[in-house]
């Protein structure tokens, strides 16, 4: 009997064939960058004010600069806030030397109010926040967004992964990848805020079963001597994905552009998966021998190599006495199975929240966005060197362990570290992003190699799903505690890495 590996050792573990499905499948990895973390530059929140219609006309019967405006109409704003502005009426001011004299009623204090009238925002573009009016008491909706995707992939977890595991990798891939990419080109044409919420929801339902149907097809595609290379590089693939989205992001500063940007390339990624072959492996486990077979043929051929005279006797190298059918009992099936699955979703939602977290953070508090985004993502770069380098030599506990401890140790530091030093700031925020970015994918790489071929691509969605259920919390946990105290949530990162 010849296993499938053994075949790929003979008519090319990453050969041509191999490396074509690599560089488009990696496509799809890239892609996922915007959906997951896109919110930060799709939802940004730019410096604010209250409108104030009298204010603006008497600002231009003055003469006024916008700065000069806010210095006499608006003292102490920054110790009130944005989402406050004095109640009065504006076009009863005496005078554009002391614009609030007369106004306070017998020489109180001048009474601050909410806005009624909008706000003004001041950036060159346009995001969902600023054409949806996102801020003060609906600030909690940005939140709400970015958590509903990350419902979507809850939601989508078992699904998904059932539909990988019962009815095949290409089918899966090619429906996840025609309903992201729809979708995603609907939410630039979004009318309300409704509306973005729904088809957020329903990306993410379809895109992250998309990416691991993707991660499982190409891991199952290559030999096992460059099974771990491969699944390494396509999740360095979605760190190219975050720089481009930073790029792509700066020169368009429209949300619904950007939007539009990201999502057209998966109509065409689906036309070119429509010629990839299914997974052997998988037809294998499935007692579809003959097409299995007709496929390592097909990969000899775009190998340039000759088929073995064994193929025909080609089999797993797991036991399938029968059709297998997955199901979720399976992953507690044996004590050791159960263990596993259990350790994994732990580590899957605490890799999760911490990895979120910080780019939410950085997003929130940088200087500057773009650059600040663009340096901490390409810390995920050595962060997969270090994890080929280490996993052979050292192991997964060890490198796993330290990178816990680093990450945990830069959140630390950050809630003690001065504001005003930024450089400081996203230093130390860079070193724990890339320390968490080694936990999650060494937890991606792990799951995979802990099952079964037939309950392989199931027990990676259902294990990733805590990652969603950190998803879906750690957006409140950000905004919502940086409002009691800035360094609250990095405290709870610390917690979280170290417990």
């Amino acid at each position: 009997m010849a296993s499938v590996d053994q075949v790929l050792g003979q008519v090319g573990e990453f050969g041509r064939f191999q490396k074509q499905a690599f560089l488009l499948l990696s496509l799809l990895s890239a892609l996922f960058a915007p959906i997951y973390v896109g919110i930060v530059f799709l939802a940004s929140t730019p410096p604010h004010r209250c409108r104030s219609p009298g204010l603006d006309e008497l600002a231009r019967r003055c003469g006024w600069s916008p700065a000069e405006g806010l210095n006499w109409t608006l003292p102490g704003l920054g110790a009130l806030g944005p989402c406050h502005a004095y109640d009065v009426d504006w076009n009863r001011s005496l005078g554009c030397g002391d614009p609030l004299a007369g106004l306070a009623p017998n020489g109180s204090r001048l009474p601050f109010g909410p806005c009624l009238h909008g706000w003004v925002y001041d950036t060159p573009g346009s995001s969902i926040v600023t054409e949806f009016h996102l801020v003060c008491e609906e600030s909690w909706k940005v939140d709400l967004l970015q958590s509903s995707v990350n419902v979507g992939f809850f939601l989508g977890s078992l699904g998904i992964g059932y539909i990988a595991d019962r009815f095949g990798r290409k089918a899966c891939l090619l429906g996840t990848s025609l309903v992201s990419g729809v979708s995603g080109v609907l939410l630039a044409l979004a009318p309300d805020y409704t509306a973005l919420l729904l088809l957020r929801l329903l990306q993410g339902l379809v895109s992250k079963g998309g990416w691991t149907a993707g991660y499982t097809l190409i891991t199952e595609f290559v030999g096992l001597g460059c099974r771990r290379t491969v699944a390494i590089l396509y999740q360095a693939a979605y760190t190219v994905g975050l720089v481009l989205l930073a790029g792509v992001a700066f020169v368009l500063p429209d949300w619904r552009w950007l939007q539009m940007a990201v999502s057209l390339p998966l109509l065409p990624f689906l036309l070119c998966c429509w010629y990839l072959p299914e997974s052997p492996r998988w037809l294998l486990s499935q007692k579809r021998n003959t097409q299995a077979r007709k496929i390592m043929e097909y990969i000899a051929q775009k190998n340039g190599r000759l088929p073995p005279a064994d193929l025909k006797k080609l089999s797993l190298e797991e036991d399938t006495a029968g059709k297998m059918a997955p199901s979720f009992a399976d992953l507690f099936r044996t004590p050791s199975l159960r263990r596993n699955t259990l350790i994994l979703m732990y580590l899957w939602f605490t890799s999760s929240v911490v990895y979120q977290g910080l780019i939410l953070h950085v997003g929130a508090t940088g200087a500057s966005l773009h650059l600040d985004f663009l340096y901490s993502a390409l810390m995920e770069f050595p962060a997969s060197i270090i994890i080929h380098v280490t996993i052979d030599r050292v192991g997964r506990l060890y490198p796993m362990a330290l990178s816990n401890l680093v990450a945990g140790a830069s959140c630390f530091i950050m809630v003690f570290s001065p504001p005003d030093l930024h450089w400081l700031n996203i230093a130390v925020a860079c070193v724990g992003r890339m320390g968490i970015t080694i936990v999650f994918q060494m937890v991606c790489l792990v799951n995979t190699e802990l099952y079964p071929t037939f309950i392989r691509n199931l027990g990676v969605m259902v294990c990733s799903s805590l990652c969603d259920l950190g998803g879906i919390l750690t957006p409140f946990l950000v905004f919502r505690l940086m409002e009691v105290w800035p360094g609250l949530p990095l405290t709870l990162f610390d917690l979280d890495t170290w417990a």
